[in-house]
């Protein structure tokens, strides 16, 4: 059982960082980071591949959010700079293997002033 951990949410000011990471503990293969806002749909924000030689990003994250990751460290990362409030929700790591997909309990992200 594949069991992912996010972490780094919390409450934050407009314009501001923060950095989430996603810690596998049975290692941590293609992963993507989804949002989810209260009455919304999750979507997508950012995804990077295992060898990180692909990565896409929701056109709202572009320019202002990066994934990165550490497979030595079996986490992934998601940094987010100029946080709007429309950024609230849970975020959340999904681990997409061959034959499976993961994801994490989330990790709220709330941006107000």
């Amino acid at each position: 059982q594949v069991q992912l951990v996010e972490s780094g949410g919390g409450l934050v000011q407009p314009g501001g960082s923060l950095l989430l990471l996603c810690e596998g503990a049975r290692g941590i293969f293609n992963v993507g980071w989804h949002r989810q806002a209260p009455g919304k749909q999750r979507e997508l924000v950012a995804a990077i591949t295992i060898g990180s030689t692909n990565f896409n990003y929701a056109n709202f994250a572009k320019g202002r959010f990066t994934i990165s990751r550490d497979n030595a460290k079996n986490t992934v990362y998601l940094q987010m700079n100029n946080l709007k409030p429309e950024d609230t929700g849970t975020y959340y790591c999904n681990d997409v293997r061959e034959h499976a997909s993961y994801w994490g309990q989330g990790t709220q992200v709330t941006v107000a002033s």
